[in-house]
């Protein structure tokens, strides 16, 4: 009985997390009070994906960066058209009928969707460094330079993420 109190407690607490999780770090216009998210305990590497979304938008589903180009990066995750065309061929490719459209990028569910078919076709057996900075410099992003400091952020986050679960699992024995 005392177990599913702890799981009560734990759930309960997201946004008590959240609000703290934001006042210990750099607060951005950009902010998520809910980060991390439940949905943070279904996935088996979720980690990687919400350590990408906060650095690449602080949580922000409706964040619009690279303004300066023709075509901004859109959502969470920042993505580009080019990204939801490349996953609609390989959904093509593996016969789904499933297809995204460029305003699915708002979609924080949608966004994640889009990441792991990219991730899983791309990336079956790849490190998180390679994941990441594929997904940031594009197809060769891992041999880039300028790749290397946006892993140092995606790796700083994960580190942290690491340490709250660590603390909260410890915490709950």
């Amino acid at each position: 009985m005392s177990i599913k109190i702890f799981e009560w407690i734990f759930i309960l607490s997201f946004p008590i997390l959240g609000t703290i999780y934001q006042t210990n770090r750099s607060v951005h216009t950009n902010t998520c009070l809910l980060d991390p998210l439940p949905e943070e305990i279904l996935l088996p590497d979720s980690s990687l994906v919400y350590s990408l979304i906060h650095v690449e938008s602080r949580g922000n589903d409706s964040c619009v960066g690279d303004r300066h180009l023709i075509v901004p990066s859109i959502g969470c995750l920042q993505i580009r058209p080019i990204m939801v065309r490349e996953v609609n061929r390989i959904l093509k490719h593996q016969d789904s009928t499933l297809k995204f459209k460029y305003k699915d990028r708002w979609s924080r569910k949608k966004s994640i969707a889009m990441f792991y078919i990219w991730k899983d076709f791309h990336h079956p057996e790849s490190s998180n460094e390679k994941i990441a900075r594929n997904w940031n410099g594009g197809p060769k992003g891992y041999k880039r330079k300028r790749t290397m400091q946006y892993w140092e952020k995606v790796q700083k986050e994960l580190s942290y993420r690491n340490e709250i679960s660590n603390h909260t699992s410890r915490s709950s024995r």
